[in-house]
């Protein structure tokens, strides 16, 4: 009998454990070489969050990360700071150990299904269809494992996956598509995790090793219609060892519900035979 896979939904679930309080455990393979990724973390701070708050959907995020967690367990801390009638602010925080892990800034309120009134500046964007696309293997080229890359099914327009045959073409952009485990719909939480769900587009200019995640800040503009979500992710200034990254996400209309900025550090390639 073949194993169904944990739904989004199931992975980063938190159950209160007092006021303000929740748990959570971080699941081992929702990883990139064993490290948990910074939008299935602040997604769990958001499930928190709306949980502890008057309204429902999360439409601002901004997260700091300290150190990494393991998986395992990890406690959530919410403290409400204002609750008004259209939105609600939080402040939450995941610690394992004793030691806090991420610290985030969080808006709640609750999204209509109403049409944009005015839009310029973003990104256009002519995309390719999903099964024309490249789905990303759970092995990076260095031969670090992606165990993340087994529960979801990402997959990058085959001119933007350069760097997985070690051809990068230098733009700097990745573009694709993204489907939760077992035809699972995004939902405004789930979406914190997609703006964060793509390889680094530093990878497109020069392969690296690890490129974690220092300070994220992500809006959830509209409720996704079901189905996988495009995205095209850019990184716009490469300095001092730091990238800064844009992320854009649209669903299956063409609608952009999500979009994020981020900055990141760029961590050396591993060399063969080192840790």
């Amino acid at each position: 009998m073949v194993q169904q896979r944990p739904t989004f939904c199931n992975v980063s679930d938190v159950w209160p454990d007092g006021p303000g309080r929740f748990m959570g455990e971080i699941d081992p393979e929702w990883t990139i070489d064993g490290k948990p990724n910074g939008g299935y973390l602040l997604a769990m701070l958001g499930r928190a969050s709306t949980w502890e708050a008057r309204h429902d959907h999360v439409v601002a995020a901004t997260a700091h990360y300290l150190r990494p967690p393991s998986p395992g367990p990890v406690v959530v801390e919410v403290d409400v700071l204002r609750t008004g009638r259209s939105s609600s602010q939080s402040r939450a925080r995941m610690m394992q150990d004793g030691a806090g892990c991420v610290e985030a800034l969080i808006t709640s309120s609750h999204l209509e299904a109403v049409e944009p009134t005015w839009s310029r500046w973003l990104p256009e964007d002519a995309p390719l269809p999903m099964e024309r696309c490249d789905r990303l293997t759970p092995t990076l080229p260095d031969g670090r494992d992606v165990a993340i890359l087994r529960q979801v099914d990402l997959r990058l327009e085959p001119d933007t996956a350069g760097f997985v045959r070690g051809q990068p073409q230098g733009r700097g952009e990745l573009r694709g598509w993204l489907a939760l485990p077992a035809g699972e719909e995004f939902d405004t939480t789930s979406l914190l995790y997609a703006v964060d769900a793509f390889p680094s587009a530093t990878f497109d200019v020069e392969y690296s090793g690890w490129v974690p995640t220092i300070a994220l800040t992500a809006y959830v503009r509209a409720l996704p219609t079901p189905g996988p979500v495009r995205i095209v992710q850019r990184a716009q200034l490469v300095d001092a060892g730091r990238v800064d990254e844009a992320c854009f996400v649209w669903d299956r209309s063409g609608r952009l519900v999500a979009q994020a900025t981020q900055l990141a550090g760029i961590r050396p390639p591993v060399r063969e035979g080192r840790a």
